[in-house]
């Protein structure tokens, strides 16, 4: 899955320390999710879609190169 978690994050300069603790996550999962190690559940997809205040899809697109 590709994310424009790090780009929004820079946009509202948030660390990712400031956004794990906004969405009741650790660090390490904001930076596993940035570096495309790891896909976030669907409640944190809604939790992080809300706090940015965009649709799920306008964050989160599925990888499509093979």
């Amino acid at each position: 899955m590709i994310n424009k978690l790090k780009v929004l994050r820079a946009e509202h300069d948030l660390t990712q320390a400031d956004l794990a603790h906004d969405l009741g996550v650790s660090r390490q999962t904001i930076n596993a999710i940035e570096k495309g190690k790891f896909d976030p559940s669907l409640s944190l997809a809604f939790k992080i879609s809300r706090r940015f205040d965009m649709p799920i899809e306008a964050i989160f697109k599925e990888n499509t190169e093979k």
